[in-house]
């Protein structure tokens, strides 16, 4: 019972980090697993390859370098949520253990996609703000910070599980009381310009 619980909020966690980076949780995953640190689920074990280790590696590094370059930072953000949603159901699978399918599935596709989909939006709302605020100029301080937090949170999530669950506890309910905020300020201006 132990393993299922921890597997799950490894997953979540790596799942919430996938919300800000696509490829760092999926590295650090990939190189728990190498490492055997962290156990793939058995379908997954070539996660765990260096080969996986590698690839994943350059596609980090590509995709922190290329949320630093003005227009593609943007860009990217317009395909960063399904492909959080997708990343962060992948990493949960991954290393969910050998569970019933249809649990382990519905488990990823909800909290481990739900979750990277929500965070994604936030960032990508955080850039745009950036963007039409600064003229992208802090856009590289928001890249930082993500990059930054989604590296520290697959980190906490393999070292202590519990805690990333946490962590997203907090984050997520933080995102609700931001878009609480941003909607009860668009519905003022509203009225003001009846």
């Amino acid at each position: 019972m132990f393993e299922i619980i921890f597997s799950i909020c490894l997953g979540i966690g790596l799942a919430a980090s996938a919300g800000f980076r696509v490829f760092i949780p999926l590295l650090c995953a990939s190189l728990a697993a190498y490492f055997d640190v962290i156990p793939l689920n058995e379908s997954w074990q070539w996660a765990g390859s260096l080969t996986a280790v590698i690839v994943l590696g350059v596609a980090a590094i590509v995709e922190i370098l290329a949320y630093y370059i003005p227009y593609i930072d943007n860009l990217l953000d317009t395909i960063s949520v399904p492909l959080a949603a997708i990343a962060g159901t992948a990493v949960m699978v991954s290393v969910m253990g050998d569970m019933n399918p249809v649990f382990t599935w519905t488990m990823a596709i909800i909290a481990g996609g739900g979750t990277a989909a929500a965070i994604s939006t936030t960032t990508s709302g955080a850039r745009a703000m950036s963007t039409s605020t600064t003229g992208g100029f802090a856009n590289p301080i928001v890249s930082t910070a993500e990059a930054g937090f989604s590296g520290m949170l697959s980190l906490v999530s393999i070292i202590f599980a519990p805690l990333a669950v946490v962590i997203v506890f907090f984050l997520l309910i933080g995102i609700r009381k931001l878009y609480k905020r941003i909607f009860n300020k668009k519905k003022q201006e509203v009225v003001i310009n009846r």
